[in-house]
């Protein structure tokens, strides 16, 4: 505990110090000519060795597999950006043949008077969704403090296959900056985690970097508390940066890591 009481200075010096020695430089297919109009952002593209590969034919969807290591246990992820309108039908997709039960949105859809993020899913339990291969249901929804639970019912079109997802929205992240509410995002990160049934949990803000990669280091270290398992944050980012460029964009971000962190080990303090 000690180690973490100075965390603003240390957390600054770490971020500073991150290392990119070992990040891949290919965004092929994400340059490709007609898959540009299917990234959100210009600059924020899937390395090719750990992008989603999407159908027999292995198409492409601006997102990455996130494998972290920490005490010798695996945790994996899907870190996506945030579908836009052409690439709703992809990201459905992408959802069940990786067999996801968890989305995990952290964003709105507007912010600022920005489109951050398609708004993906039905508007209502009355209608469904009706895509090119997909129609999606509202099943179900519970609006809380500081998330929205959705339980959605997706089914493709070709086969009649059905697959259940449970799509859990922070809605407390503001425009700019870190949440105010540090026992918020507390208790999303834990309700998402038991959520969490099968697949890759499927994480995505607009780009699917920034808060993504905020939401992916918590939870692992979450997990590490939890079996009382030693946890570096520095070493899990540097992870994630290796499998997607730009994880944890600012050194907000990164303190904030530290700062849900300090809160949930004070509590233990507290109860103990």
């Amino acid at each position: 505990m000690k180690s973490l009481q100075g965390h603003p200075r240390l957390s600054l010096l770490s971020f500073l110090t991150l290392d990119y020695k070992n990040i891949p430089d290919a965004f092929n297919s994400g340059n490709e000519l007609r898959n540009r109009e299917k990234n959100r952002y210009r600059d924020i593209l899937p390395y090719d060795s750990t992008r989603v590969p999407l159908g027999e034919n292995k198409d492409y969807i601006n997102a990455s597999y996130i494998r972290i290591v920490n005490s010798g246990e695996e945790y994996f992820y899907i870190a996506s950006q945030g579908p836009l309108p052409s690439t709703t039908d992809d990201f459905w997709q992408m959802v069940l043949e990786n067999n996801s039960n968890v989305i995990v949105m952290i964003t709105r859809e507007i912010e600022g008077g920005i489109i951050k993020c398609h708004h993906y899913w039905p508007i209502s339990m009355k209608k469904p969704l009706e895509l090119k291969n997909y129609r999606i249901f509202l099943e179900n929804y519970q609006i809380l403090q500081y998330f929205i639970i959705r339980i959605f019912h997706v089914v493709k079109k070709s086969t009649g296959s059905s697959h259940f997802v449970k799509h859990l929205q922070f809605t407390s992240w503001p425009d700019h900056g870190t949440p105010a509410s540090v026992d918020g995002f507390i208790k999303y990160v834990r309700y998402v985690r038991k959520s969490h049934l099968t697949g890759p949990m499927l994480v995505h803000c607009s780009a699917g970097v920034g808060r993504t990669g905020v939401f992916l280091c918590v939870d692992v270290v979450f997990c590490a508390i939890e079996k009382n398992f030693p946890f570096n944050i520095k070493n899990i980012v540097t992870q994630m940066r290796e499998q997607r460029y730009g994880m944890i964009q600012t050194k907000e971000q990164y303190f904030f890591c530290y700062k849900v962190v300090l809160e949930v080990l004070q509590k233990i303090l507290t109860l103990d």
